[in-house]
């Protein structure tokens, strides 16, 4: 299969590599292969040598939400690097088309649009990953999600390529028809935002990223917050009877709350940490394991379950193990 690897043009890869080396959490181990496609035609042939070749495969971003098993994976774990951002020169009556590939950093996407004078992404400055990543977990942050600007994506459905609209993607908080079809690869959005101030719209996203950085480092080995929140109205009557009404925002609650309550603060498992200011804030303060970091959600979401009655669900995604 290596030597198949090896005729596709645009196509790098890697024989035992390290995974840890690509996620925040800087935990896991190796993967038997790590394929990097830079064009559509070159991640297609890979996926089509791995598939011929019986390995287990999966696909991975910018392993900004990846919990990878200690023991690594083994198989292929392939990568679609496109990183093109594409911005229309003459804006529609409805706003400006921006089209992006799947492998764009996020930050690289909010920063070129901010500097165009297009409004709708500022407010996810700070969130680390891939455009691709962002779409497949419908990323936001302060009220807004990608979806509000997403017009239509370009995916490959593991037969073809083809292109839905924003409707079609079933788009919800932190949801999309990508997470239930693991099969489907974003390669590329549409996306349509408006005309602003690019000085207003920097000024907006540099306070953003001051609060986000002081919550967040951008040194700390973590995903950010590990736990989605909840919507309020499906928690059970007597949770959301202990929800005080200044908790609620936007009709969510923060799992934080539910944590603090179960003593999540300063929780710590070997070389890994809760957050002493933020109980929804797991990290690794080196040398930590997937196994230590395992335990300690498993451990917060029997806590939660116990005194509340409801289930946490993860903002994170497993890769290797069992």
């Amino acid at each position: 299969m290596l030597f198949r690897l090896l005729a596709i043009p645009n196509l790098n890869f890697y024989v035992n590599a390290s995974l840890a080396r690509h996620t925040r959490f800087e935990i896991g181990g190796a993967a038997r292969v790590l394929a990097d496609a830079s064009t559509e035609t070159a991640l297609i042939e890979t996926l089509e040598s791995i598939k011929d070749a019986g390995w287990r495969h999966a696909m991975i971003g910018g392993g900004t939400n990846l919990i990878v098993d200690d023991a690594g994976f083994d198989g292929a774990i392939v990568r679609y690097i496109a990183r093109g951002i594409e911005i229309a020169d003459t804006p529609q009556s409805d706003g400006v088309t921006v089209r992006v590939d799947a492998g764009a950093v996020l930050q690289d996407l909010v920063d070129a649009t901010i500097s165009h004078g297009l409004r709708g992404l500022e407010t996810m400055t700070g969130i680390p990953g891939w455009v691709g990543g962002a779409i497949y977990g419908n990323a936001g942050a302060y009220g807004h999600s990608i979806e509000e600007r997403v017009v239509s994506v370009r995916l490959f459905d593991g037969r073809e390529i083809r292109e839905i609209g924003n409707m079609a993607c079933e788009f919800r908080y932190r949801e999309s028809v990508f997470k239930r079809n693991k099969d489907w690869i974003v390669l590329s959005a549409e996306l349509r935002l408006d005309r602003a101030d690019p000085l207003e719209l920097r000024a907006a996203a540099d306070g953003i990223l001051k609060i986000r950085n002081a919550k967040y480092p951008p040194t700390m080995r973590c995903a950010g917050s590990i736990f989605k929140n909840l919507l309020l109205a499906d928690l059970p009557e007597s949770a959301r009877a202990n929800v005080p009404a200044e908790v609620v925002r936007e009709g969510k609650v923060p799992s934080a709350y539910f944590l603090e309550q179960a003593g999540a603060k300063g929780m710590s498992n070997g070389a890994i940490q809760v957050a002493d200011y933020h109980a929804n804030l797991i990290y690794n303060s080196g040398g930590g394991s997937a196994r230590e970091l395992r335990e300690v959600i498993g451990e917060l979401k029997k806590r939660v379950r116990e005194k509340f009655g409801i289930e946490l669900e993860e903002e994170v995604q497993y890769i290797g193990g069992g």
